[in-house]
């Protein structure tokens, strides 16, 4: 891991705070209105450790690691969207934030879509990043397909890391092999998963635990189904942006976006699924633009 400062050098703040049953690990640096960064799978805050430079001079950057994930506690259960979407309610709170923006990729945009549904008081704007969400395409995408296949949808994962048991007896002891190589492969340029993010995620998927936390994610699917339905009831009225990646999910992002939310637009990166590896400056423009305006 490099050394990541704000955009006056100042190195970023680390912490750990009780939350909700657990405990999670967060950075922040920064000034101006709070900004909350949510990472995906396999990562941590580490992801966004090209992108916070670009972000501080304008927000109060808060990047935590989710439960599970990074250098957070690995509890036995609440690796829904909901419970993690109160685990960064709780947290943004103890650093003395009562509203905040949020913005998130792959289940980093699921768990900020979360927050903005079940804490419409709280959430003042949205950006969801190349995901999709449960019940709304995450499964239609896993399925084995010819037109899956011929469209490049075809999200195995998905649905193999489901599976109780299997991924962790066949991953552990290969960590980095395997999280090198998937990272890679579902990128525009494979050189952005540099070897300093190879490191560190392999340390924290490697960490006990870690690869079971990961995984319960995935089998909180149908859970995260259930409180889906309940929410798209009541679509967002809060600005929201969606962000594709033109070689991964790109527009379907914003197609599955627009039932849940009121007011919905997009922007397009020219970059596979690691949006702030790839295209750090350019993510860090488009955000900049969306939630000072």
């Amino acid at each position: 891991m490099i050394d990541v400062t704000d955009h006056k050098g100042h190195p970023v703040t680390r912490g750990r705070v009780d939350v909700n049953g657990t405990r999670l690990h967060y950075v922040t640096a920064g000034e101006g209105e709070p900004l909350v960064l949510l990472h995906g799978v396999p990562k941590s805050w580490y992801y966004w450790h090209r992108v916070i430079p670009l972000l501080t001079e304008h927000f109060t950057v808060i990047a935590p690691d989710i439960r599970g994930f990074g250098d957070s506690f690995r509890p036995a259960e609440g690796y829904d969207m909901e419970t993690i979407a109160d685990d960064i309610a709780e947290l943004v709170e103890h650093l003395g934030h009562r509203q905040f923006a949020v913005a998130g990729e792959d289940w980093g945009a699921c768990f900020a879509y979360a927050l903005a549904a079940k804490y419409p008081d709280r959430v003042t704007k949205l950006s969801f990043g190349d995901s999709l969400l449960p019940g709304h395409g995450l499964e239609d995408w896993s399925h084995l397909t010819a037109e899956n296949m011929r469209a490049g949808h075809f999200l195995w994962h998905v649905s193999f890391f489901h599976v109780r048991d299997i991924p962790e007896m066949l991953i552990q002891g290969r960590e980095e092999l395997f999280w090198s190589t998937w990272m890679k492969n579902e990128t525009y340029d494979p050189g952005a998963i540099t070897d300093d993010c190879v490191r560190e995620w392999t340390r924290t998927s490697s960490a006990p635990g870690a690869l079971r936390a990961m995984f319960e994610v995935y089998r909180s699917t149908f859970r995260n189904i259930e409180l889906m339905d309940q929410w798209s009831a009541q679509p967002l009225t809060i600005p929201v942006l969606t962000v594709g990646a033109r070689y991964f999910i790109g527009q379907e992002v914003a197609r599955r976006m627009d039932p849940l939310a009121k007011d919905v637009s997009y922007a397009e990166l020219h970059c596979g699924h690691s949006m702030a590896l790839e295209k750090p400056a350019e993510l860090a423009r488009t955000l900049t633009t969306f939630f000072l305006n």
